[in-house]
């Protein structure tokens, strides 16, 4: 019996082992999508204690723990961090086989260096030695991420931020970049007419002028979009339950019933959407920027806990949207005029998997190696079976050598451990094939590979 999360976790034979060890294990890590806090960065911030590190917006958490009977008081609720981190650590053993009790004894041991189980027996000591060193210098954010030798990180943010806090790091110097991308759900996010123009007020005082046509509208996001790319700002993403055909409506005519405070019906809402995304795709081309989409996800399905918590609290799930055929349409419409961007399509749905990673072959035509990324397992899919499922749906249909690996997409900054996650699951993929005699056992070729998958690739790509 192996030694639990011993130096060979995941690790099934001698060549996934070398192939971990000898080269995975050094490369850099590149987080070009999380949720990271840049005023936290900026600010250095200092935790107070473990349960602000680890609870604060972990919707991960929070659903094992009100799975597991948890009172909300101790979940988003007023109870202390230490009365909270006690039910965390009473919720722990019985998250065996989901990922969160793995990804909870990784942090433990690669952050704090313990190798204690946590339960409710271990649960105060634990809470004490973790937030005695969380409470220094030595473990504010920017010493966790230099710890795990991250070099750039790559947050999310509306278009009407004005990056300050990137800005600040930028002239600070500080060595790991925090590099902003353009979210603009908001730009587009029309179901709710008041809400919408309220945020086109913000919108104008922030370009200087009135946003009185569709045409206003694409010049103030024009705006934002190159003074994203002056801060650094090399992607877009977009969080959509599913893209549309676009039809024959007119966004022009949209928008005006928009201004006038009408509620547009749901198709009117579709096309509206898709034919702002579109515009704001042939931008992201200009620029040379990458777009992300991510798909599928049914968010904030409890009313009643929408009313009490608010959005993106930890009750979304997997939906089972239709996406190929628009995709293809979008996709298509944007290549037609040689305006497509370098594009990452990520699935929520895993019955997704093959038909997404037949769809970037379409697409890619051979000016940028890998132009058309299958993105890497996303949310629900970030665990072993979901990241072993898109590897081999990637490595199925298209090329795996040229896929640009993990990313955290999380707020914490206790995650990093996620890129060792994925690559000795990597690693233990491919070398089960050596051992299986369906790959030569050329580990300077292997290694190679392994690194560009979980470093190179995305340096290269993404041209920070």
């Amino acid at each position: 019996m192996k030694e639990f999360l011993g130096e060979d976790f995941l690790l099934e034979t001698k060549t996934a082992q070398t192939l971990y060890h000898d080269y995975a294990a050094q490369m850099p890590i590149i987080d070009y999508h999380c949720h990271l806090s840049p005023k936290d960065i900026a600010e250095d911030r200092i935790f107070n204690n473990i349960t602000e590190a680890w609870l604060e917006g972990d919707h991960y958490k929070w659903r094992a723990m009100r799975t597991n009977g948890v009172d909300e008081s101790f979940v988003t609720g007023n109870k202390s961090p230490e009365e909270k981190f006690e039910q965390w650590a009473a919720t722990v053993p019985d998250t065996l086989r989901n990922p969160l009790y793995h990804w909870t004894h990784l942090e433990l041991q690669r952050y704090f260096g313990i190798k204690d189980i946590l339960k409710p027996a271990s649960g105060k000591q634990i809470y004490q030695e973790a937030s005695s060193k969380l409470n220094t210098p030595e473990f504010s954010v920017r010493s966790l991420m230099a710890k795990m030798n991250v070099t750039v990180v790559c947050t999310t943010d509306d278009p009407i931020s004005n990056l300050e806090y990137h800005l600040q790091l930028q002239q600070e110097g500080f060595p790991i970049k925090v590099l902003p991308t353009f979210r603009p759900d908001n730009l587009y996010a029309v179901e709710n007419p008041k809400a919408y123009k309220s945020y086109l007020r913000k919108l104008e005082e922030l370009v200087g002028f009135g946003i009185t046509s569709f045409e206003d509208l694409l010049k103030a996001s024009q705006q934002r979009i190159d003074f994203f790319h002056e801060v650094g700002g090399r992607l877009s993403d977009h969080g959509l339950e599913q893209l549309y055909e676009l039809g024959a409506a007119d966004p022009s005519e949209l928008f005006e019933l928009i201004l006038k405070g009408e509620t547009l019906s749901g198709y009117q809402v579709q096309q509206f959407k898709m034919a702002l995304l579109v515009e704001l795709s042939k931008m992201y081309h200009a620029k040379g920027w990458t777009q992300q989409f991510h798909l599928g996800a049914i968010r904030n399905n409890n009313t009643r806990m929408m009313r009490t918590l608010g959005p993106d609290t930890g009750f979304d799930s997997i939906g089972d949207f239709s996406q190929v055929k628009a995709i293809s349409r979008f996709l298509d419409r944007l290549d037609n005029t040689d305006q497509l961007a370098k594009t990452i399509l990520y699935n929520l749905n895993p019955a997704d998997n093959e038909a997404m990673a037949t769809m970037i072959g379409n697409f890619n035509d051979g000016s940028v190696a890998g132009k058309l990324q299958y993105g890497s397992g996303w949310w629900f899919l970030d665990q072993k079976d979901g990241m072993e499922r898109q590897i081999n749906a990637l490595s199925n249909m298209g090329l795996l050598s040229r896929f640009v690996g993990m990313l955290t997409d999380s707020r914490s900054f206790l995650s990093f451990p996620r890129h060792e996650y994925f690559r000795r699951i990597l690693c233990n993929m491919i070398g089960k094939d050596v051992e299986n005699g369906e790959l030569p056992g050329d580990m300077e070729w292997l290694g190679a590979q392994v690194q560009n998958i979980c470093y190179h690739n995305a340096k290269n790509y993404f041209n920070f």
